[in-house]
């Protein structure tokens, strides 16, 4: 049996129409795109559902069993969506015995999804979706304010122009237009990091644990919060070690400083951030993560290594005595000792099973 997919990767038709994905059997997928199409009728999720219905009517014409579905995701597009994706695909392949897909896309987003499906079931096509549009009602500034209409195209193109122009207009209203010209350029470099490396997906992601745990009572947001004050503690305290060498020391040897005596409040935070989920995990499941001591190895590890790292680099620079010299190796030694025994620790414990004997099992 064929199963043709369309996959709304950002969830309009949860958004818009309000209906919750998967949805299977033609008559429910004419029913979303009906929907869909009232809603918002300029959305090209709605050609997208036509043309899947399309393409499985075609197929019956051969001979064939098919059956046609909508697959959605998430809003913010990312990790969330394509898990939510793939577990409603597992809830439709448990429906039937299905032997092949044909996958319908209106854009590349959709497409990325392609490993998911084909690592469950066969794909012997992607049909993409192209809406004809005549050339002389087609004007590019309408278009492109169209498109400007998107959160997601918002989010990702006006906001870092709006924040170039709040920086540079600060700046020259307080006479500081040079400061202003860096200022912007930190922040927009901050935000094209954090946009290149999704970064802000995991804020959010943060932000949305740390409301729930709010409303639940949970203990995890006083470890978390006491251990963002734990870093603000010690880029503070590594701000003062760069005033108190930068008068005696060289650039290099003050930036040296500032690490050196924030990391160890880092370390801290580090730790008691993993404390505070440990001890969540706990409360909720009356089991103890084992994945808490791996963390805990792993972070005295890195923070040994760098200490050691660090004060290499101040012996180097002739800072240091060279009687230190063998203490500071030691440290890193230590460290990577230590970053390798939690790996294998990682490893001996994800082979064994989450339940003591006699427990539970599960699959999948």
């Amino acid at each position: 049996m064929r199963l043709v997919i369309c996959i709304d990767r950002d969830d309009d038709l949860g958004r818009k129409a309000q209906i919750a994905g998967p949805v299977v059997g033609r008559e429910a997928v004419l029913e979303a795109a009906m929907r869909l199409g009232t809603a918002d009728p300029e959305d090209s999720d709605t050609n997208a559902i036509f043309a899947a219905v399309h393409l499985s009517d075609e197929l019956r014409t051969t001979g064939d069993e098919v059956e046609v579905c909508v697959l959605t995701g998430a809003a913010r597009v990312g990790p969330l969506s394509d898990r939510r994706v793939a577990q409603q695909l597992d809830q439709v392949l448990g429906l039937r015995p299905f032997t092949s897909a044909h996958l319908v896309s209106d854009g590349a987003e959709d497409e990325f999804l392609f490993p998911l499906v084909s690592s469950r079931l066969k794909v012997d096509g992607v049909h993409r979706v192209y809406i004809r549009q005549a050339a002389n009602i087609e004007s590019t500034y309408y278009t492109v304010l169209r498109a400007l209409k998107d959160p997601k195209l918002r989010a990702k193109t006006v906001l870092p122009f709006a924040i170039v122009l709040l920086i540079l207009g600060i700046g020259a209203a307080g006479g500081f237009f040079i400061w202003g010209i860096i200022g912007m350029t930190l922040v927009l470099g901050l935000y094209l990091i954090f946009w290149t490396f999704d970064f802000d997906e995991a804020i959010f992601d943060a932000l949305r644990s740390a409301s729930t745990d709010i409303r639940q009572g949970s203990i995890a947001f006083g470890f978390g919060l006491f251990s963002i004050a734990l870093v603000g503690v010690g880029f503070l305290s590594g701000y003062n070690g760069y005033l108190r060498a930068a008068p005696v020391a060289s650039p290099f040897v003050s930036v040296i400083d500032f690490f050196l005596d924030g990391l160890l409040w880092w370390i801290a935070g580090a730790i008691l951030w993993e404390c505070g989920r440990a001890l969540r995990r706990y409360l909720a499941s009356d089991r103890f993560p084992r994945s808490w001591a791996v963390a805990m190895v792993s972070i005295l590890g890195i923070g040994s290594m760098s200490y050691g790292i660090l004060f290499v680099a101040e012996y180097l620079d002739g800072v240091a005595i060279p009687r230190a010299l063998v203490v500071m190796i030691g440290f890193v030694v230590a460290g990577f000792a230590l970053v390798i025994g939690g790996a294998l620790l990682h490893q001996r414990l994800r082979g064994r099973s989450p339940y003591p004997s006699g427990g539970p099992s599960t699959t999948g």
